[in-house]
């Protein structure tokens, strides 16, 4: 099916079984409920998907998963976060085989590239499969920036379609509508505690990590706000900003799936090297969604809007 690359995107958790095997009855409860909640897509095996641990077997395993959940519905976007350009064009050929509907694309891992490398790397990629793409930019984490004049030689290609936008610069967005206007490049936010604001500013969608907890509010705040119902819309993010701030930290797996679990559509089993969190932390982390939880706002139809 088309993707639209606009709307919320759940950068969806993998579950796992305590003995670390896939949990994916586990995996559809969650589905399940973004679906209901109104979600505009999935992105499955992504850094929250913890998928530096996932084995390409495993990962076609997901989507097949979701792709049954989902029922053609909405699109399904298979991430890839490789080391050479070799594995990630074998990457893309096998999730455009199995059906899925798009791509996002991390920078090429291991070491800092140079933006020559970077841009040939997602062009080599976009060139072997039909499938839309959306680029990854996180400079933040991943030391490696997509710069616009980067992205303007990446859009010589028509199937690379969308940035996610997680450089935590808010102005950016205006950079790029500014540059390719509003129709040529989707700009999905990558960065929770800034997707209302950076919504305002034009970006099309969100990538959103604590809508794998809460998946009503998530959407609620994205509908309100293309609705310009923007005091309802606020309303809502300001209760949902301590816990989404969650997202922006080095544990933000753990805590996400802390918070799945809180609310009853997830587990905390996550594979090794990571560990669940515990001592301090993990109490200051409770008692954040507990707060949230306990003051959880009555959300309006927003699934009329």
């Amino acid at each position: 099916m088309k993707v639209k690359w606009q709307g919320v995107y759940p950068a969806l958790t993998t579950k796992f079984k305590k003995s670390g095997k896939l949990d994916l009855d586990m995996f559809a409860k969650n589905v399940k409920a973004q679906i209901k909640a109104g979600v505009d897509g999935l992105i499955i095996g992504g850094s929250l998907g913890e998928a530096s641990t996932l084995s390409h077997k495993e990962k076609l395993k997901l989507l097949k998963a979701s792709r049954t959940l989902t029922k053609g519905k909405i699109p399904v976007i298979v991430n890839i976060a490789e080391r050479t350009t070799k594995t990630a064009i074998q990457v893309a050929q096998d999730a455009e085989a199995r059906g899925a509907d798009g791509l996002m694309v991390l920078p090429p891992m291991q070491y800092r590239a140079t933006d020559q490398e970077v841009v040939d790397y997602f062009k080599d990629i976009a060139k072997s499969t039909s499938l839309p793409i959306m680029i990854y930019n996180n400079p933040v984490d991943y030391k490696i920036e997509v710069t616009l004049d980067m992205m303007e030689e990446l859009l010589e290609l028509k199937n690379i379609q969308a940035i996610k936008e997680s450089t935590r610069d808010i102005s950016n967005v205006t950079r790029l509508v500014n540059r390719f206007g509003q129709d040529r490049l989707k700009i999905l936010c990558g960065v929770d505690t800034l997707a209302m604001e950076e919504l305002l500013m034009g970006a099309h969608g969100w990538v959103a990590g604590l809508v794998d907890a809460f998946p009503a509010e998530t959407v609620a705040i994205y509908r309100l706000v293309k609705a310009g119902k923007i005091e309802e819309a606020l309303k809502i993010y300001r209760w949902f900003l301590p816990i989404l701030e969650l997202d922006i930290s080095p544990q933000l797996v753990q805590n996400i799936k802390l918070a799945e679990s809180m609310t009853g559509i997830g587990t905390e089993h996550v594979r090794l090297p990571r560990k669940p969190l515990e001592g301090k932390e993990r109490k200051r982390v409770v008692a954040i969604l507990e707060e949230g939880l306990k003051n959880r706002p009555k959300l309006p139809d927003y699934l009329k809007l």
